[in-house]
């Protein structure tokens, strides 16, 4: 499979980027998008040619650190995936693919296709944890009552990775979908009541803080996170933001 690719490279937060052509060949559709950028890669270090940045961990859907817009879509064509998990038989032979970062005030451009995503670090710091001690001292299994459904749920919301697809597929560039997520996952269980109001109050804050926009419901963000997370978060979140003001 012959392919042409367009990638962004931008030396720093600072320089002026801009796209790069590469045409590639031999790619198999087997192999993983990150896979056909490590042979681009191996063919640029040849050519003396400083390869191309992108971040990646696990490889395996996990970690959400591969993270990179694919024709004008968070984590390429597929859905429910991350884009380790895109695999180059979702293209044709002779195809052009333009690949670039995840665009957002608050995610800075740190060196081609790698954003800078500590602003999910610090809402999660604002108020993603619980006081409840849940090691040496722990209880029987069920001795807190919680309902299957709010325990499906909290689960559900859980799986959100924090890898950004919500942000960089919203018109606004709103964080609301993965923080309403880590809201939602302590929200629905009783180990997350004593927090509760702070928790909301602070993360919101902090949201804004960072500069993403506000959500508009137009249901992007949904529809490219690889986990799946349900718009009912954000319902949930505001429900709590407005109690919790009240409260305060």
């Amino acid at each position: 499979m012959k392919l042409k690719l367009n990638i962004w490279r931008q030396e720093d937060a600072n320089a002026k980027g801009g796209f790069e052509t590469y045409d590639l060949d031999g790619i198999h559709g087997d192999m993983s998008f990150l896979e056909m950028l490590d042979i681009l890669n191996n063919e640029l270090v040849e050519k003396n040619v400083e390869p191309v940045e992108f971040d990646h961990d696990c490889r395996e859907g996990i970690c959400g650190m591969c993270s990179l817009q694919i024709n004008g879509e968070p984590h390429g064509p597929d859905r429910g995936i991350t884009t380790c998990q895109l695999h180059m038989r979702r293209f044709k032979d002779g195809d052009t693919i333009t690949i670039e970062p995840f665009r957002a005030k608050a995610f800075p451009v740190i060196r081609d296709l790698v954003v800078d995503r500590s602003a999910f670090d610090r809402i999660q710091h604002a108020g993603g944890y619980i006081s409840v001690n849940t090691s040496g001292n722990t209880q029987d299994a069920n001795s807190i009552p919680v309902e299957k459904e709010n325990a499906d749920l909290s689960f559900n919301a859980a799986t959100c990775i924090g890898c950004g697809a919500c942000v960089a597929a919203c018109k606004n560039a709103s964080a609301m979908l993965f923080t309403s997520a880590k809201v939602s996952q302590y929200a629905l269980l009783p180990q997350g009541e004593v927090e509760a109001t702070e928790r909301v109050l602070n993360m919101v804050h902090q949201m804004d803080n960072e500069g993403f926009g506000n959500c508009t419901n137009t249901g992007a963000c949904e529809l490219e996170c690889p986990k799946g997370i349900s718009l009912e978060n954000i319902a949930r979140m505001n429900r709590e933001y407005l109690s919790a003001s009240f409260k305060g």
